[in-house]
């Protein structure tokens, strides 16, 4: 049954968001435009060969000239973009299937913009599913192959207006990592932008899961590309396509290219980091599929012993590790990009002579592999030189491992995967000022040095030195004399809380059958209690004041009950001055003085004298003694509570640090709806893993730096001194919104096995060659 046609206001609001979206990009331009700028400058700063450096100064001082009218090209092509456009993809149905032949720079162009499209929109995918969705619901029909919503269509305009400036291809290749970073973040706020709008007007999601499938020619149901797997293969479809039609070949059938089969649906409402999982299965897969090829003969269960050979190459390079640590190498270590591009090349070398040593061509594909994952490592200029160069030395450990072990392609939770992933994400917010004499840095030289000494070869070093890695980490991250105080504070206030709402509890349980006035609930529940934990953190609750607060919990209890009997009445008159010294005590101990104080305690003594004056039964005094007894040992019974309100902000963590925190940003729950898989893998956030967080318009790189105890409250630090304590569902909804976002999901080692795939399946003949 056809969808009903949209209305003139829903399309005048799609029109309106799509509007708001370019206007969006086109601001952010100038800050692109710097980022590239930046990038060539820095290059050409640079050593390398004669070559290398004429090239780098060429390439800058192009972008130099034509940088501007690049900028204004891109502003005026977004801006044209949103002349309603009209589905090319219908019109070529409809005319019978159509192809023409394109140019090889339109094919080429295509291409690019394809391969940036998968990166950008692995990083955007949930906030563009959602304009998605929210688009779809108010025009009937899923965005068009060209709709300038689509991460490839902005793709292909900044790499089409590139070579229209007269700027090179080959210079936009070389920009291309920190361009499509930029990009990827600007079209992050885009998105963020356009979602906001539609919610003040009232848009939601499509929910239909039917809205979500479409179907093809001949009643095939595909996917509608929810999510980055479906939006990125699309692009990656579009691009192959242009290439079949400019060699004049037929394109070969979507579902096939996708990995659809009949009535496939998209999984959507994936956290990030299930989505960077489900990736690493596919690519891992891929892997398995390449290394047991009939050509290769590759046996990923049981590994066979490595030829004499090139297990002889192996261990002498462990030799040459001794001897090379024993000197003064390592002490006059070469931290220089000029160094990086050297050990490049050393990767290459060595893998072609240990190729040489291979008698099987399932060693040689292994080698072939694991050399062309280092040389992906050391290309990531997000990780400083200084730890690139200690990774470079990882190359034959790694490939000793894979021989021995075969899981080490197939399991992305490999302990060599998961300490060189553990590193790599923990430096990525340095630069080299930064880390070069670092203790990170002292450390991960040390993690390399005991890996490569190490007599035997197998998982148990990597797992060994993974788990002291942590252990540093915990420290590290909160060494610093600000962080450490805040932290403890942090954790005293979790407890606090915690211990907060568990005395109210059990304060509620032991009274829900005793007939206590309401004003005695009252302060108990709400202001003893409170009393209570801050006692019971700051002395311990086995301490003599905090034992004689809960003591004057039942004695208050006792007092507040009617007083029938003489005797009870004259033990009351007896006791309410050390009653009431000791209540003051309590609120003093909350920072409770002076008239507050003095206007608690006439409630209590009014309620007594009430009390005092009853003829009802009073409360048995076996019914008191158990409520003391119980208050005296409550920490043996009660459990974990959730901290839902807890009422953190600046001002309490200023007054318990003794210190100005106007550094210290402090994000409590507010109540916004988040998910409870979000929570989940709030609460799985790994140490010293960097975000980019946008919080309150300005963005910062922070690196996440600890979690108490119950996992209630998350410290992130910046760069420049300044800290976000964030609580629990807070941080959840920053994850879900995509203001916190991970500046590396998937990992070094699997970024580095999909490089390795990509260039084997340019040139498959060099896995045997």
């Amino acid at each position: 049954m056809p969808a009903p046609s949209p209305s003139v206001p829903q399309r005048r609001l799609a029109r309106q968001a799509r509007q708001k979206f370019v206007e969006g990009l086109c601001a952010g331009l100038p800050d692109v435009d710097k980022t590239v700028l930046d990038f060539l400058t820095q290059l050409m700063s640079q050593t390398g060969t004669q070559r290398e450096m004429q090239s780098r100064r060429d390439a800058w001082q192009l972008y130099q000239r034509h940088h501007g009218d690049w900028v204004a090209h891109l502003d005026s092509a977004l801006r044209e973009a949103l002349v309603p456009h009209i589905s090319t993809t219908r019109d070529a149905r409809a005319s019978g299937g159509h192809f023409e032949l394109l140019s090889d720079d339109v094919v080429e162009n295509k291409i690019s913009a394809s391969r940036m499209a998968l990166t950008i929109t692995e990083q955007v995918s949930h906030q563009l599913d959602t304009v998605r969705q929210r688009t779809q619901s108010l025009e009937g029909q899923d965005l068009d192959s060209n709709d300038i919503l689509r991460p490839e269509a902005v793709c292909l305009i900044v790499v089409e207006q590139w070579c229209k400036a007269g700027l090179p291809r080959t210079d936009l290749m070389t920009v291309v990592d920190p361009l499509q970073r930029d990009l990827a973040n600007l079209l992050q706020k885009a998105y963020q932008s356009v979602n906001v709008f539609y919610v003040e007007q009232g848009v939601i999601p499509q929910t239909d899961l039917r809205a979500r499938v479409r179907r093809t020619e001949g009643g095939a149901v595909a996917g509608s590309d929810a999510g980055a797997s479906g939006l990125a293969s699309q692009a990656l479809t579009q691009s192959r396509e242009a290439v079949a039609a400019a060699r004049g070949a037929a394109p070969p059938r979507k579902a096939q290219q996708q990995g659809m089969g009949t009535g496939t649906v998209f999984a959507t409402g994936m956290t990030p980091l299930s989505r960077a999982r489900q990736r690493a299965q596919g690519v891992m897969g891929q892997l398995r599929r390449l290394l047991t090829q009939p050509a290769t003969g590759f046996d990923l269960v049981n590994a066979p012993p490595a030829s004499a050979a090139l297990a002889h190459a192996l261990t002498a390079h462990r030799v040459q590790a001794d001897t090379y640590y024993s000197g003064v190498a390592t002490l006059i270590e070469d931290y220089s990009p000029a160094a990086v591009v050297q050990l490049a090349g050393v990767v290459r070398e060595r893998s072609t002579e240990l190729k040489k040593k291979a008698s099987t061509a399932g060693e040689k594909a292994i080698i072939e592999v694991v050399a062309l994952m280092f040389q992906s490592i050391l290309a990531e200029d997000r990780i400083p030189p200084a730890v690139r160069v200690w990774f470079a030395r990882l190359q034959v450990p790694v490939l000793r491992v894979a021989l021995a072990e075969p899981e080490f392609f197939s399991n992305i939770a490999h302990p060599a995967r998961q300490l060189i992933d553990r590193m790599g994400a923990c430096v990525m917010g340095f630069d080299a000022t930064t880390i070069n004499g670092s203790a990170l840095e002292a450390e991960i030289r040390r993690v390399v040095q005991v890996i490569e000494q190490y007599p035997e070869t197998g998982r148990r070093v990597f797992q060994l030195v993974y788990d002291e890695f942590e252990k540093f980490l915990s420290k590290f991250l909160t060494q610093k004399q600000a962080t450490s105080r805040l932290v403890s504070v942090a954790q005293q206030v979790e407890q606090k809380e915690t211990l907060a709402i568990q005395y109210t509890i059990e304060l509620r349980t032991m009274l829900r059958d005793m007939p206590v006035r309401e004003e005695i609930r009252e302060f108990l529940f709400k202001t003893w209690a409170e009393v209570l934990a801050l006692s019971a953190v700051r002395e311990g609750p086995q301490h003599a004041d905090t034992v004689t607060f809960k003591r004057t919990a039942a004695d208050l209890v006792w007092a507040a009950s009617a007083k029938p009997n003489r005797s009870d009445r004259a033990q009351v008159i007896q006791s309410l001055p050390g009653l009431l010294q000791r209540l003051r005590q309590g609120l003093a101990l909350m920072g409770i003085d002076g008239a507050a104080q003095d206007a608690q305690i006439k409630v209590l003594t009014d309620t007594l004298a009430d009390a005092f004056l009853s003829k009802t039964a009073s409360i048995p005094q076996a019914h008191i003694d158990a409520m003391a007894k119980r208050l005296a040992n409550l920490e043996d019974f009660i459990g974990d509570a959730t901290l839902g309100d807890m009422p953190l902000n600046a001002d309490n963590i200023e007054m318990m640090l003794g210190i100005d925190a106007s550094s210290i940003h402090v994000i409590a729950d507010n109540g916004a709806p988040v998910d409870d898989a979000m929570v989940a893998w709030a609460q799985e956030l790994q140490r010293g893993t960097w975000f980019t967080l946008d919080h309150n318009g300005a963005s910062a790189q922070v690196q996440y730096a600890w979690q108490s105890q119950r996992k209630q409250l998350h410290l992130f630090a910046a760069t420049d001194g300044s800290s976000y304590l964030i609580q629990l569902r807070r941080l959840a909804a920053y994850l879900q919104s995509g203001l916190l976002v991970a500046q590396d999901e998937e990992g070094l080692t699997l970024r580095a096995t999909r490089d390795a795939l990509a260039k084997l399946d340019a040139n498959p003949e060099r896995l045997l060659g």
